[in-house]
């Protein structure tokens, strides 16, 4: 198993604008694919059967690849998709968060055909992270885009993308940057508040999956590193893991204890990561 995180460039952070893979001890192991298919990459997810890896490219493209790094499935260009987010429908179609249409849309899983709404245009004015419970139910973070326009919420929405919950969370310490459900069935998001300060406070919120509630807290003690966080994961050890600028940390998600910064590098800019076989070597 390794950790691969996808990190932005350019005018979106300066960072390595590659797919970059890391032993679960946080050694680099370099870039995961050196097609020139991936640029500015942003969201990652797995296929159902954990073989194939899904990459939103920055080139307006979706792309699958094997083990080896190797791509084997491409929607070629989509003008306009822009995406961001990536993640795993329960029914296997891959789902991505369109930043210039404010929506979600599904692929098929095999991504072939063209992407079907899943959300109606612009239903929310900045989309971020999101993440679909056994049922179906979407859990969309509404954050504040580049631009600074925006709102800092959680709608849910049930499977056919009717409302649910315009406004799922109360809470006037939160600019969410991604979202996970734990395994416990409570909503989990990564927050820089105020979005873009130069002091803001970087924390990992969980919030009861019933009242929307605000449970618990996850920072680092002080000293430790831990800015502009994004992508978060639960690992296979169950530990709860965030991807933020130069760093992944770990929370042990039982008892909230910070664990470890578990990768270290300078420019990281990290956006998302997930947890996927290694070649057999």
């Amino acid at each position: 198993m390794q950790i691969l995180v996808t990190s932005a460039s350019g005018a979106n952070g300066n960072g390595y604008g590659s797919v970059l893979s890391f032993d679960l001890d946080g050694t680099p192991r370099g870039t995961f694919s050196a097609d020139p298919r991936i640029t500015d990459p942003r969201g990652l997810a797995t296929s159902a059967d954990r073989k194939l890896l899904h990459v939103n490219s920055g080139s307006d493209r979706i792309l699958a690849l094997n083990a080896a790094g190797e791509i084997v499935r491409d929607t070629g260009e989509i003008q306009g998709l822009n995406a961001g987010g990536g993640n795993l429908a329960p029914d296997g179609r891959h789902l991505v968060g369109l930043r210039s249409a404010r929506t979600i849309a599904a692929f098929a899983a095999d991504l072939s055909g063209a992407p079907q709404h899943v959300l109606p245009a612009g239903v929310v004015p900045f989309p971020r992270g999101f993440a679909s419970a056994e049922d179906g139910a979407i859990y969309l973070a509404s954050g504040i885009g580049p631009g600074g326009d925006g709102e800092n919420n959680i709608a849910v929405f049930d499977a056919h993308g009717a409302s649910l919950t315009p406004r799922f969370i109360t809470d006037d310490s939160v600019s969410p940057l991604d979202l996970t459900i734990a395994p416990n069935g409570n909503i989990v998001v990564s927050s820089e508040f105020p979005f873009r300060a130069p002091d803001a406070s970087a924390s990992i919120r969980e919030y009861d999956r019933v009242t929307g509630k605000l449970v618990r807290v996850f920072t680092p003690p002080s000293g430790v590193g831990f800015h502009q966080p994004r992508g978060l994961r639960f690992g296979p050890d169950g530990h709860l893991y965030c991807v933020a600028r130069d760093s992944v940390v770990a929370f042990d998600f039982g008892d909230g204890r910070f664990l470890d910064s578990v990768v270290h590098m300078p420019r990281l800019n990290g956006q998302a990561l997930i947890f996927f076989p290694q070649l057999a070597e």
